[in-house]
């Protein structure tokens, strides 16, 4: 047993730090180390629950009620607002489009065979075009300004009888924007369309920041809001809530039947059997922590997310995308100086590495008006940054320094020969030999957790979609594959 625990330290050695801020996106780390001794002891606890019958385990649905009453009042809910336990934001998500799906069928039984759209600006999450896919949804973006923010007017106007949900960001991961909520969701109820708020990535911050127009269950017209407790209610994934205006919507949730010879079936979320060790953590996390104790880790936060764009606004030749709240900043190269000047931030990516610090690449985006949202690299700001945040901004400036003038890595070449290929060309996409083969003249084919990203990332804007989701599928199939 030593000689196995001792083999997953080994591996363990290689992944980016998960504690002290050092990465920029994906782990959320509170900088209280009592709270994740806290959440190990209860999600030990509940190891061996199985949240498939809380009949059987009643425990799960009290800590269920606690969590979704916790969100409930976070979000200024009233009686009216219930909900469930998910396993995180991608689960909330389809949830929620497949409820809207489901009941847009129910009252539109005419336009049976057709398939509903699913409305929302271009920087909601991935995973509400996944949803479209899986229920057969049209997905159709409304294009943003550069800086990320949309007109409520361009999402009003695609609001006609075959769209089965809207759905906007609080905030947008990509940008850090708050959508324009209020207005979206008030001209969605004239027309009786929900309007789902996204709030996995700031659902736990956002309440207690200062200074927001209302984004939540006050405002008329939101139907449904998902927030994730494993993002900033700082709990182990995956854990997330999805709250509903009523509970005929959130009755169209569930999968139940009879119809087979073993025990009746009831989910009220897409999985069967399901741990307790997530939901146990962030119930005892929440309990510990209460309103007050989220109010002071935000606080951490927002004293960051000042410090971090004091910074950014003496870099030249860098600047922040947008006007972003809450826990996201996104910096782009300022094209207001001249070239020589201008900090690209792929480069500030990968040359931050060295200083021991990780942001996120985010590709540019050409949208279907042919706007472009600048190439980007995210910033995800936790509680524990504070703590090292002289480091980090004098980090941030010193790689700065190393790349300013440097052009951005350039794919266009590899780009031509792929085509030259045929690949785009009548939705041909490479297959698994010949996409492995071109990841390693992209110099892409061995992924770790300092490896170059900005000619992948440039290879990406340049290639028609399909392409690119068919190289990067193929990556990480392979990091998976028996050796």
């Amino acid at each position: 047993m030593t000689d196995v625990l001792e083999r997953l330290r080994r591996l363990r050695a290689d992944d980016a730090p998960t504690h002290g801020g050092h990465v920029l996106s994906y782990v959320y780390d509170s900088g209280r180390p009592e709270l994740d001794e806290l959440a190990d002891a209860a999600a030990q606890l509940a190891r061996p629950l199985n949240g498939l019958d809380p009949t059987v385990f009643p425990s799960i649905a009290a800590m269920e009620r606690d969590l979704i009453g916790f969100a409930k009042r976070m979000l200024h809910g009233g009686r009216a607002i219930i909900g469930s336990i998910t396993s995180g934001g991608t689960e909330s998500c389809l949830l929620a489009v497949k409820v809207a799906r489901d009941l847009w069928r129910e009252a539109h039984p005419e336009a049976a065979g057709l398939r509903p759209r699913l409305v929302g600006p271009s920087t909601v999450h991935a995973a509400f075009q996944k949803a479209a896919l899986l229920f057969d949804l049209e997905w159709d973006p409304v294009p943003c300004a550069p800086d990320g923010t949309v007109d409520p007017a361009d999402v009003v106007a695609r609001m006609d009888a075959d769209v089965a949900m809207i759905v906007v960001s609080a905030p947008a991961y990509p940008t850090g924007v708050l959508d324009p909520v209020r207005q979206v969701a008030a001209a969605a109820f004239e027309r009786g369309i929900p309007c789902h708020v996204d709030a996995c990535f700031g659902g736990f911050v956002l309440p207690w920041w200062p200074g927001l127009p209302r984004w939540d269950f006050r405002v008329r017209g939101v139907t449904s809001i998902s927030a994730d407790l494993h993002k900033f209610g700082y709990a182990p994934k995956g854990v997330s809530v999805l709250l509903h205006r009523g509970r005929r919507r959130r009755r169209a949730q569930f999968f139940a039947t009879t119809r087979w010879a073993g025990y009746p079936v009831v989910n009220p979320t897409l999985l069967g059997s399901r741990s307790a060790s997530p939901l146990a953590a962030a119930w005892a996390i929440t309990q510990h922590l209460g309103d007050s104790g989220y109010a002071e880790l935000t606080a951490s936060i927002h004293r960051t997310a000042t410090a971090v764009r004091a910074t950014i606004a003496e870099i030249t030749g860098l600047t922040v995308l947008g006007d972003p709240v809450g826990p996201a900043i996104a910096v782009i190269a300022d094209e207001s100086v001249p070239e020589a000047d201008r900090v690209d931030p792929h480069r500030l990516a990968d040359a931050l590495v060295a200083y021991g610090w990780k942001i996120q690449h985010q590709p540019g985006f050409v949208q279907t008006d042919g706007v472009r949202l600048p190439h980007s690299a995210h910033l995800t700001l936790t509680p524990a940054l504070e703590q090292g945040i002289e480091q980090f901004t004098g980090a941030l400036a010193a790689a700065s320094d190393s790349v300013r003038g440097v052009p951005r890595a350039d794919a266009r070449a590899l780009a031509a020969s792929m085509r030259a290929l045929g690949y785009g060309e009548n939705g041909r996409v490479p297959g698994p030999k010949a996409a492995w083969t071109l990841l390693k003249l992209a110099g892409a084919a061995k992924v770790s957790a300092d490896q170059p990203l900005a000619t992948l990332m440039a290879l990406i804007e340049q290639l028609p979609a399909p392409v690119a989701e068919a190289l990067l599928s193929e990556l990480l199939a392979r990091l998976s594959d028996p050796r």
